[in-house]
């Protein structure tokens, strides 16, 4: 196929460079659209447990821009990609099961609702939503996309997202980078709170659990669970120092007046050595200053008995206030 095509093509600009007819049913591509085709990617070999740090995440955001992509060059004129499509697009939280869902595709009233196989149609109104370009794709931003999704998706789902948008990226060393946070929590009320929004109540409830500080969703689903377990509520993304002023480390979680913290470790923990003899430095640093180190991991939280609560509160009790 002809370079300048790209990954994602209509039939019409193919055949525009001289491809025939017969290329274009080639099994090499994909036809995810009437009138679209996508050059079919090579199942990548980390997109499964085991394999490297985040795979999954980045498979499966890949694979709904690459469809919405096809999509987008043979959609009708003012469409915009909401739910999975701009979470993606944003590089916030997705779900395995997006993989290979419908589009949601959006349009403005009284533009007619999207129908095409593999997607699914919306009408929303333009005092809902702000849309952006993101590689070329119109998208919802990120807290329309997040408001939207009030009726689709779960308290927990909704918290995991909303802490993904509050929170402020740190750089390589560590600095906090608030210019890269894509917007506050008030952003989010204020987007709730727009007149004819539809799963208000739900997504005010998130609100009030959202905390700018939770890194990853791992680290979200273990704060939810602490507090309803009746655990304090730790501090986040704390950076300690020692006693001559020299930062230790930025950790999770931290109860300060317990002396405890807690790092929640994903799968890069294990896999990058970098990283894990970094982390095994700062362990070492913040004993020597007095705290106590909990480690937790997706298995603490999933596993046949979760015991992330209980192993944070027993760590507690060791430590009483002063």
């Amino acid at each position: 196929m002809p370079a300048s095509l790209g990954v994602s093509f209509t039939c019409a600009e193919a055949l525009a460079q001289g491809v025939s007819r017969r290329r274009l049913r080639a099994g090499d591509l994909e036809t995810p659209f009437r009138g679209a085709r996508l050059i079919r990617s090579e199942p990548d070999p980390f997109d499964a447990p085991g394999g490297v740090p985040y795979a999954q995440d980045r498979a499966i955001g890949s694979e709904l821009l690459r469809r919405a992509s096809a999509y987008s060059a043979v959609a009708p004129a003012g469409i915009l990609f909401v739910g999975a499509v701009a979470f993606a697009a944003h590089g916030l939280p997705l779900r395995s099961e997006w993989k290979c869902a419908a589009l949601t595709v959006g349009v403005h009233p009284p533009a007619h609702a999207a129908r095409a196989q593999g997607v699914r149609g919306v009408k929303i109104s333009r005092r809902l939503v702000r849309v952006v370009d993101v590689g070329g794709l119109p998208v919802a931003d990120a807290v329309s996309a997040w408001a939207l999704s009030g009726v689709s998706l779960d308290l927990d789902a909704l918290t995991v997202i909303g802490d993904a948008i509050v929170r402020v990226p740190r750089d390589a060393y560590g600095r906090a980078c608030p210019e890269a946070q894509h917007a506050t929590i008030d952003d989010l009320r204020a987007a709730a709170l727009v007149p004819w929004r539809r799963g208000r109540e739900n997504l005010l409830d998130a609100i009030e659990l959202i905390r700018v500080g939770s890194m990853s969703p791992l680290e979200t689903r273990f704060r939810l669970a602490a507090a309803r377990a009746g655990l304090p509520e730790p501090e986040l993304d704390v950076e300690i120092f020692d006693r001559h002023g020299a930062r230790i480390g930025i950790s999770d979680a931290v109860y300060r007046g317990h002396r405890v913290v807690v790092e929640i470790e994903g799968r890069q923990h294990a896999l990058n050595e970098r990283q894990w003899n970094r982390d095994l430095d700062k362990y070492a640093a913040l004993a020597a200053a007095g705290w106590e180190v909990v480690r937790i991991t997706a298995r603490h939280l999933d596993g046949d008995r979760p015991r992330a609560v209980e192993i944070v509160r027993d760590a507690l009790a060791r430590h009483p206030l002063v």
